[in-house]
């Protein structure tokens, strides 16, 4: 699998109304390559940052022929980089570790979707299938204390962050031991320890989480003079969430303040049912980066070398108080919107198209032509994985039930935190309580 990164900026996008549609875009094309420049500045050779790829022609069903200027690639940039003394883009640890993010990743998933139809989760259940890359490609390479902000396709993000199996199904059971107590259910997943800051159910609501994270880093470090503050956030969201106000808002913010922060485009080219290419007057997202002046990115999203490849870059940039970036990820789902959607308005032939690109499939083929695994290895990972969600489930089932007084925490704020007054019952159950509310 030839490795490769694809990267796109520009200062600012000289477009003029009055202009022919293809003069505008060939000057689009020449704007682009001031932010990005710096942005592989220590990685992409300058004669590589020149390629283009051809038009590409997508069909969504609805709209045929819609042609897209895919965005300006250093698909050779690694045969000119300089690779460790074997030649191998990544080590043998590297690939295993990742192969096993990405099966552990996939066989959760598969096991969430035969308890839900078993009747063991409740509410709506969005599966992963298909981005595997995108979430290990960025995941694994930050550190302990970075934060992770996710949306309500959230449960392999937390997996990867390091929150145990056990405890991310049995939040999907509804039960005391998940890693909200069971209170927060599928589209919730959150984990103080590990920096898991929340899978958020409605679109666009983590991103100003995200920032506020990143803010909180940053002030540390340059008001509070904690020189240990350098912790990078990751905002994950979807192609859906970039037409929203909080959206904009946020990369404006990001830029302007410089904030340790790289908000990473799931792009799977469908909001539900509706085609990313139906949705949008620009479909290129990578291009509203530099808008605000930070470098837009685009990359294969179904490859793990090259996400983790512009995401080392990305996540050094905003450690080292270089500002944000915006990475667009072209990814695919390989399952409905969620197990309660039938899937029927996507056409067979564009999920086929996709199946044969599957990621994992492509990591180990990678890893055994290049012969730093063996089928036997990869099989073992396979195995213990599967015996890994098998316990998971088993937990799960066997754990209690939250306690009918759970129910009230975290809903009323005090001193003592929980709802709970200095006398140890909950303040909803004083009798002073709603004093002054009975005439309203």
């Amino acid at each position: 699998m030839a490795m490769a990164t694809a990267a796109v900026a520009s200062v600012r996008l000289a477009t003029t109304n009055a202009l022919p549609r293809a003069t505008q875009r060939s000057r689009d094309n020449e704007a682009c390559s001031a932010l990005n420049s710096a942005f592989f500045k220590n990685s992409i050779p300058s004669s590589s940052r020149s390629s283009r790829k051809n038009l590409k022609t997508l069909n969504d069903g609805s709209r045929k022929g819609i042609c897209v200027r895919v965005k300006a690639s250093t698909s050779d940039m690694v045969k000119e980089k300089a690779l460790p003394a074997d030649g191998q883009l990544i080590s043998r640890h590297e690939g295993l570790d990742l192969y096993e993010d990405m099966i552990l990743g996939r066989a959760f998933e598969d096991m969430c979707a035969q308890m839900y139809y078993r009747g063991k989760m409740f509410g709506f259940v969005h599966l992963y299938n298909g981005q595997e890359a995108v979430s290990t490609g960025f995941i694994k390479g930050l550190k302990k204390a970075d934060y992770v902000c996710s949306t309500y396709r959230d449960h392999v993000h937390a997996l990867s962050k390091g929150v145990p199996a056990r405890q991310v199904m049995s939040e999907l059971f509804g039960k005391a031991t998940g890693c909200c107590r069971g209170q927060g259910g599928s589209m919730h997943m959150f984990s103080k320890e590990h920096n898991v800051l929340g899978g958020f159910a409605f679109i666009g609501e983590g991103i100003p989480v995200a920032t506020g994270a990143a803010f909180t880093t940053k002030y540390r470090r340059e008001v509070l003079k904690d020189d240990s503050a350098d912790e990078v956030t990751i905002a994950f969201f979807g192609d859906g969430t970039c037409n929203n106000g909080q959206f904009f808002e946020c990369l404006n913010m990001a830029a302007l303040w410089k904030l340790p922060i790289v908000f990473v485009v799931e792009n799977n080219l469908w909001a539900i049912g509706m085609s990313h290419y139906r949705a949008t007057s620009v479909p290129e997202i990578w291009k509203k980066g530099p808008a605000f002046g930070m470098p837009g990115i685009h990359v294969d999203g179904m490859d793990v070398l090259k996400v983790r490849e512009v995401a080392k870059e990305a996540i050094a940039r905003a450690r080292r108080g270089d500002g944000p970036t915006l990475v667009e990820c072209e990814t695919y789902r390989f399952r409905g919107h969620s197990l309660a959607d039938p899937d029927e308005l996507r056409k067979p032939a564009e999920k086929a198209h996709y199946a044969a690109r599957d990621p994992i499939a492509a990591l180990k083929n990678y890893l055994l032509e290049n012969r730093l695994a063996t089928e036997k290895e990869l099989s073992a990972i396979e195995e213990t994985i599967n015996e890994l969600i098998e316990d998971a489930v088993e937990f799960a089932e066997a754990s209690p039930l939250p306690p009918h007084s759970q129910l009230l925490e975290n809903v009323f704020a005090d001193p003592k935190g929980f709802g709970i007054g200095p006398d140890g019952r909950y303040r909803c159950e004083g009798p002073g309580f709603t004093a002054g509310t009975a005439q309203v």
